[in-house]
């Protein structure tokens, strides 16, 4: 029946709104996303505790593997890898995806709060003594042991059964936090990428280093391309992200809610992709824009690059994502290039909607700022 009704919902989006257009729809009141190091106590714990009411809820989506709502979010993330990273749709999906992540959590988990993001810059060179790593208010802290198990902190006893990659298995939500990875969130590389002047290059560069520092700054699930959601931190990255693409966006309104492109489908999804960690088919060679070194990062690091963590790169091998086929019907697109008409799917935890539903954060379907 629950997924009766999202298809009626979907199917009456999709009339409600013009497929491939932009508009700025009214938007009643703005909720105010906030940083997680401005929050307090009662608001840092109001969060964690729904964290942990998604991860004790049961799963309903009839996915394999998934026990509850959090193992869903992360699998559906396991669904979408392929198809959403080092692709022009990177940002918009997941943009929605932390917009349904909120929805979940107010809807099924009774909070009433605003989804927070980690301003990492704050933190860059140094997660290991980050606030958002505090035992009581916080995520809890490094991992430890043959497993690299978090051993303090609300999530410690999760047993997490997706992941790592496509795998179902049962395990520990783990961390190796890299402080040397992390400095690629630093505030110069968010520069960089917010003095490009088109998403074809911002969107990118954004992927680039200061996607990167996130994950490869905390380690572990975290780093895990496919199963990077097992780790709650994941969400206040996104949101993150998500906060410096609308910074972006509102340089230079309205002209940048129709700025969409980029290929629908990875050049390389090999080794985190490509050789020598590189991103192949960005500009420069396959580097990351404004980095020196084919891609490699961060320059000067040991590893080639890559902090001394793994050889060329600081991400491990993924594996294959499945081939992509019959991309007009499934993306909404009339090639293989990213337009405003593009699909976004949430595999049944939300309605699908399309790029042009989710480039104005104030549009109407979306109705926030970051403050």
């Amino acid at each position: 029946m629950k997924l009766l009704i999202l298809g009626l919902a979907a199917a009456i989006l999709s009339q409600a709104a013009p497929t491939g257009v932009s508009t700025r729809a009214a938007c009643a009141t703005k909720s105010q996303r906030k940083a997680w190091h401005t929050l307090t106590r009662d608001e840092k714990l109001a969060y964690l505790n729904a964290e942990k009411c998604l991860m004790s809820l049961p799963a309903e989506l009839g996915f394999e593997g998934p026990r509850t709502r959090f193992d869903e979010f992360q699998k559906l993330h396991v669904f979408a890898t392929s198809t959403v990273h080092f692709v022009g749709a990177f940002l918009p999906w997941h943009r929605y995806l932390i917009h349904t992540h909120e929805h979940v959590l107010k809807t099924e988990c009774n909070y009433t709060g605003t989804h927070p993001y980690w301003d990492e810059p704050l933190d860059a060179g140094n997660f290991t003594h980050s606030i958002l790593l505090d035992p009581e208010t916080g995520f809890g802290g490094d991992g430890a042991g043959p497993n690299n198990c978090i051993q303090n902190g609300p999530f410690k006893h999760y047993v997490n059964a997706i992941g790592p990659g496509q795998s179902i298995t049962d395990h520990c939500i783990d961390r190796q936090i890299n402080d040397c990875t992390s400095a690629m969130a630093a505030q110069t590389n968010v520069d960089q990428c917010m003095a490009m002047q088109n998403f074809s290059t911002m969107w990118p560069c954004l992927e680039g280093a200061p996607h990167g520092g996130g994950h490869g700054g905390i380690g572990g699930e975290m780093l895990n391309l496919w199963s990077s959601p097992g780790d709650p931190l994941f969400y206040l990255h996104h949101a993150y992200l998500d906060k410096l693409w609308w910074q972006w966006q509102a340089m230079d309104l309205p002209l940048r809610l129709q700025d969409i492109t980029g290929s629908n489908q990875p050049v390389s999804f090999g080794p985190f992709p490509g050789t020598n960690g590189s991103f192949p088919g960005f500009p420069g060679n396959g580097s990351i824009p404004g980095f020196p070194g084919n891609g490699t990062f961060p320059p000067g690091g040991p590893g080639n690059g890559s902090c001394g963590m793994f050889p060329g790169g600081p991400f491990p091998p993924v594996g294959t994502g499945p081939p992509r086929t019959n991309l007009v019907k499934r993306d909404g697109d009339p090639g293989n290039v990213t337009t405003l008409g593009h699909v976004l799917t949430m595999f049944g935890m939300m309605p699908n909607v399309t790029v042009a539903d989710v480039m104005d954060v104030q549009g109407g379907l979306l109705c926030y700022e970051y403050i």
